[in-house]
């Protein structure tokens, strides 16, 4: 559903954000009368937005030809140059840095291990010092980056921009990561939960309808669930809303850290797929290193998704086996928050999702928790590199360009 404006002179800022927001949504090019219809503007509002976008290289504009009588149309496009947003996942294993154009198209990355935290004025050095090298090699204006957005595993608390204790990053406690990093790069940086950029970065890039209501599952060295509900990413009270890693799919599995049996977020990650290669003799403890170690694990992750890709049963198995746990896990979610679409990514995803995908939406579809009236689509996200470093950039397009009502209202200076 597209946003309309309105023709008051107070929102100027909201009037930009939808005008631009429909460009962005039609990369093939957009009339000036059809923006009209689209935003519910006046077309003397959108003529003199669409002359300041261009002015400021957000857009681009260019006369067609016309077919007869009349002054010839002009056509605006987003211009992908225009501006640039840094995006940063941190990953227990590894932090991802992507550059990102407006459409969204990655320019470069860079991937480094993730450090550490005994002193957090070194990690934020040292993430500050990629994020100048990614810019530098990426060979972007640097006056045109509009800020950098952080991807991290929660909770967070994102109102004062700490990383407060992730489970999985045990040495990050409490790490006031983003007004440390603003302050050394001299750019704004936004916070946000893993799952939660993923979920921003799929509505978009991935050319879907806005409005649509879906749930996100992010497969990294952890699993969480994203959700979007009439076009907006579900945050939550605190901004952590997707810890599903809870959800019990066998109430007879392995114990999980929490003292509950058979949690999704135990059974179906890496970890515990390795594990259970080397129990069925798939993979040898030789081969595998520290399985404590989130490395180690993603290596023997790897070649376990190579004996699949090669065939060979027990693999596959493996593979399968933990399809039908996120399907019931896929069951519970859909149930309760009535969604139309799943979709699935993260940073080991394109390793497990072929198998996963030929047994997971039969065994949704033949559950008989599942008490939807509708049928569910089950897509992979497109977004490409990895979906939370993409998202993490995204939000800081989505901060500068994305209408929001908010910005209409008035402050007590204005009054």
């Amino acid at each position: 559903m597209a946003r309309t404006g309105t023709n008051l002179w107070a929102v100027a800022e909201f009037n930009t954000s939808v005008v631009l927001d429909a460009i962005r949504r039609h990369p093939d090019g957009v009339a000036r009368g059809d923006l009209v219809a689209l935003t519910g503007l006046s077309g003397m509002t959108v003529s003199n937005v669409s002359r300041r976008l261009a002015e400021d290289g957000l857009v681009t504009e260019t006369v067609v030809p016309a077919n007869g009588r009349g002054k010839p149309p002009k056509i605006l496009q987003l211009n992908p140059g225009g501006g640039f947003a840094v995006g940063v996942h941190i990953d227990p294993a590894v932090v991802t840095y992507v550059v990102v154009d407006l459409a969204g198209e990655v320019r470069d990355h860079i991937r480094t291990e993730t450090p550490i935290v005994r002193d957090p004025d070194k990690v934020v050095g040292e993430m500050a010092r990629t994020v100048d090298a990614l810019i530098a090699s990426s060979g972007v204006d640097r006056s045109k980056v509009l800020g950098v957005g952080i991807a991290s595993p929660g909770p967070i608390n994102a109102e004062t921009g700490v990383v407060l204790n992730p489970p999985m990053l045990p040495d990050w406690h409490r790490v006031p990561l983003r007004d440390s990093l603003s302050a050394t790069l001299g750019l704004p940086v936004l916070l946000e939960k893993d799952s939660i950029a993923a979920v921003i970065a799929e509505q978009w890039f991935a050319g879907h309808d806005g409005a649509r209501d879906f749930a996100f599952i992010y497969y990294g060295t952890g699993f969480a669930t994203g959700v979007a509900i009439g076009g907006e990413a579900l945050r939550g009270f605190s901004s952590n809303a997707g810890d599903a890693g809870h959800i019990t799919v066998d109430p007879d599995g392995p114990v999980c850290w929490c003292g509950r049996r058979g949690c999704v977020g135990n059974m179906a990650v890496p970890r515990a797929l390795v594990e259970r290669a080397i129990e069925r003799g798939i993979l040898s403890p030789d081969d595998v290193g520290r399985i404590d170690d989130v490395l180690d694990v993603g290596v023997a992750f790897g070649r376990l998704a190579d004996a699949a890709d090669a065939g060979d049963t027990a693999a596959i198995g493996i593979h399968a086996d933990a399809g039908r746990a996120l399907a019931r896990a896929v069951v519970v979610l859909a149930n309760l928050l009535d969604v139309e679409e799943v979709v699935f990514g993260g940073p080991f995803w394109s390793r497990i999702g072929p198998v996963v995908l030929s047994v997971l939406p039969g065994a949704v579809r033949g559950d008989s928790a599942l008490v939807l009236p509708h049928s569910i689509r089950f897509v992979e996200s497109t977004v490409p590199v990895d979906v939370a470093s993409v998202g993490a950039a995204t939000l800081v397009l989505d901060q500068a360009f994305s209408p929001r009502p908010t910005t209409m209202l008035l402050s007590s200076s204005d009054k």
